[in-house]
């Protein structure tokens, strides 16, 4: 007991100094939002359970909530940039202060855009994965943490120069739906218990997110989908005289069905025996 009470001791120890390390480094307001470093302290702070650890992360955010300008802040700093330029360039053609102008607008926007969206959609899993109702039973695992990194990997993967583009918000709505979804319960419990990692689940397809009912639908219908292919082929007619409207070659198996009433002519089913194209006609 006492060895694991001085493991635990010689942890937090390391944690505080790497802690006062990272305070002593020169971080901006590009780093934290490249890195997401301030959330990640965060989450430390919310599941340490050393009280010295706890206050030196809090220490080490609120420093850098200072970097982060609110409204107010952001339009004075807009402001002040802006006129710096026409002072600078108060001799330059109206033209060209415009055109500089609108690129430090531009490039204001895009890395506050950076921010607020991943930011959003991080929030986004955090509510999906915490879910309506409370954690499932033998849960160790912090949402928060989760959402996190699910979020990471997906941005890791899908940026687009460092932008979270179409494939990412695509990526991230996916999981979300698949999260929420009530006939599926299963997949936010198996992530919260660890069945699979963050990283593994970003990588999910559709198929693997899917509830085991529509698995088994799934392997149902393609089953179907083969026995019929294998019926035409087996029990059907060759014949040329029939033309594939895909591979435009005359190899076809055809089979005659009586699909409406009597008095009405037969439906022929035909399967093209170069391509695997399907159709029918009366």
């Amino acid at each position: 007991m006492k060895k694991l009470e001085n493991d635990e001791d010689d942890s937090a120890s390391e944690t505080k100094e790497l802690l006062s390390e990272l305070g002593k480094l020169d971080i901006n307001l590009k780093v934290l939002t490249s890195t997401k470093i301030g959330m990640k302290i965060n989450v430390l702070r919310k599941t340490h359970k050393d009280e010295e650890v706890i206050a030196v992360a809090r220490a080490l955010i609120k420093s850098w909530k200072k970097l982060v300008p609110d409204k107010e802040g952001k339009k004075e700093k807009e402001g002040e940039s802006k006129f710096a330029v026409l002072k600078k360039d108060k001799n330059k053609p109206k033209k060209e202060y415009k055109e500089e102008e609108k690129r430090i607008d531009h490039e204001e926007v895009k890395r506050t855009s950076l921010s607020s969206v991943r930011e959003s959609c991080t929030a986004m899993l955090l509510t999906a994965i915490k879910g309506e109702g409370e954690l499932p039973e033998g849960c160790t695992l912090d949402p928060e943490a989760l959402a996190n990194e699910v979020e990471e990997e997906i941005f890791d993967k899908y940026n687009q120069e460092n932008q979270p583009g179409p494939k990412y918000k695509q990526q991230v709505r996916s999981r979300v739906f698949n999260l929420r979804d009530k006939l599926n319960p299963n997949l936010r419990t198996k992530l919260l218990l660890g069945v699979f990692s963050p990283k593994d689940f970003s990588s999910f397809s559709s198929e693997q997110m899917s509830s085991d009912d529509k698995k088994a639908q799934r392997a149902k219908d393609e089953k179907e989908s083969m026995d019929q292919a294998q019926l035409a082929h087996v029990e059907g007619t060759v014949t040329d005289l029939l033309k594939c409207g895909k591979c435009k070659k005359r190899n076809c198996t055809y089979n005659q069905l009586q699909t409406r009433s009597a008095d009405e002519p037969m439906t022929t089913f035909v399967l093209c025996n170069e391509c695997g194209n399907r159709w029918k006609f009366c």
